[in-house]
């Protein structure tokens, strides 16, 4: 993934979030529908994305479910 990621911000993207291992679908949907609904909140991506691992966890309590994220670049 690092190498994909460097690209994005090679070509200008300020932050992205990754997965550093597979996670399955149903919780990276509800991991990333919930840090969208954050960041509408709060336009710090660090802790819009915090606050939506905090929910995910509730509903995926395995870490393998939600754990793998992680913001690279720009937090704000």
């Amino acid at each position: 993934m690092r190498g994909l990621s460097r690209s994005f911000i090679a070509a200008g993207v300020s932050s992205i979030v990754v997965s550093l291992w597979f996670v399955p679908d149903a919780p990276t949907a509800d991991l990333m529908t919930e840090f969208y609904r954050q960041l509408q909140q709060n336009s710090d991506k660090a802790a819009a994305l915090r606050q939506a691992m905090l929910v995910t966890m509730r509903r995926h309590p395995q870490p393998s479910d939600w754990a793998a994220f992680t913001l690279i670049g720009e937090a704000d």
